[in-house]
């Protein structure tokens, strides 16, 4: 991996880490929507790192989801829990940011926070093995 790409890949992890963070602090405060957004966002900024050290994007999200579906979902290289993940944040970030009326119970998304954190972890722990 070129040295350009390796600091585009540890920036994009950064920011993953990042998220999870933001993530934490509007949970603290109540944000339930925006709480969502973060997690997704943290695993979204992770498949970008981890698609790029593979020298592959898109300029969609959908077309990033389908990228990482196929090319780390399908291969068995992510398991498919991690695959389900990511589609439910995806599909939640997508309800709350866009739709009316939606206000997730933190009861109900106080978990996506491990799973999310556990996804981050998984991508990282993924290119450090591929180095």
């Amino acid at each position: 991996m070129m040295d350009e790409t390796r600091t585009l890949v540890s920036y994009r992890l950064e920011r993953a880490r990042e998220s999870l963070a933001e993530a934490r602090l509007l949970l603290e405060q109540g944000h339930t929507n925006t709480f969502v957004n973060r997690l997704y966002y943290a695993c979204f900024y992770a498949i970008s790192a981890l698609l790029l050290a593979r020298d592959l994007s898109s300029a969609k999200h959908s077309g990033l989801r389908s990228l990482f579906h196929q090319n780390f979902v399908k291969t068995g290289t992510i398991s498919a829990e991690l695959g389900k993940t990511y589609d439910k944040l995806y599909d939640n970030r997508q309800k709350g940011d866009y739709a009316d009326l939606v206000k997730f119970e933190k009861d109900k998304v106080l978990g996506w926070l491990k799973e999310a954190e556990n996804f981050v972890a998984a991508v990282e722990g993924l290119l450090e093995k591929e180095g």
